[in-house]
């Protein structure tokens, strides 16, 4: 049975202090909660405020194959269009653009399209080094990124991310989606990874917006 899909919706602009910060510090304490959390504030659903195709839910319907996984999504509205987001999270060579997490990519297999792998290292203080990813999915029409991590120095086992983009319900500006899938690491529970993972999520998203709408303005 798919797992239902818990979604958290942010706004960057009252998260300024997760992405002003340095990022060595930002990886440290994401690192400390992924150890040390103890807590974890349940998720909301997806408001009815925010209009998602019906067609693009199948994206972020997860099958994990276990009990020892965990599924989860964030939202992020963008102020800037379509367009310019898309011109960014599309770079499939270039996530640390936007992903502060990351300090470097090169593709070791393909140009770019389906089937690609990538190699990208992290910056210190995470509890990884390198990772190994393959684009699953690029689709220009319907703006859908997905790429699993298949290797590498990491805990992040049979992880697989899918992202869309949406115009906004207002009209103007850019629904993101981002939506996870991934094994819960020996030694910590479910509610821990998520809120690992979410963390890292967040941050990428909030700097992509930044950068969105810098485009945007041009």
């Amino acid at each position: 049975m798919p797992m239902s899909l818990e979604v958290h919706i942010i706004n960057h602009h009252h998260h300024r202090s997760i992405i002003s910060g340095d990022t060595t510090s930002t990886a440290a304490a994401a690192a400390a909660t992924f150890n040390n959390h103890k807590q974890f504030q349940p998720l909301s659903r997806l408001p009815a405020s925010v209009s998602v195709p019906d067609d693009a839910f199948v994206y972020h319907t997860h099958e994990p194959v276990g009990q020892n996984q965990c599924c989860s999504a964030v939202i992020q509205v963008i102020a800037a269009p379509l367009s310019a987001v898309w011109s960014v999270v599309r770079r499939f060579d270039n996530p640390q653009a936007y992903k502060r997490f990351l300090k470097s990519c090169r593709l070791i297999i393909g140009d770019g399209d389906v089937g690609t792998l990538r190699e990208v290292h992290l910056v210190s203080g995470l509890p990884a080094t390198s990772s190994t990813e393959r684009l699953e999915i690029l689709d220009d029409a319907r703006h859908i990124l997905s790429f699993s991590i298949v290797g590498g120095d990491h805990r992040l086992n049979n992880y697989r991310s899918v992202t869309t983009l949406h115009m906004s319900p207002t009209g103007f500006g850019t629904v993101v989606v981002e939506s996870y899938v991934v094994d819960i690491p020996p030694g910590n529970t479910k509610d821990e990874t998520c809120v690992f993972v979410e963390t890292i999520v967040r941050c990428n998203l909030q700097s992509l917006a930044r950068i969105a709408e810098t485009l945007g303005q041009r």
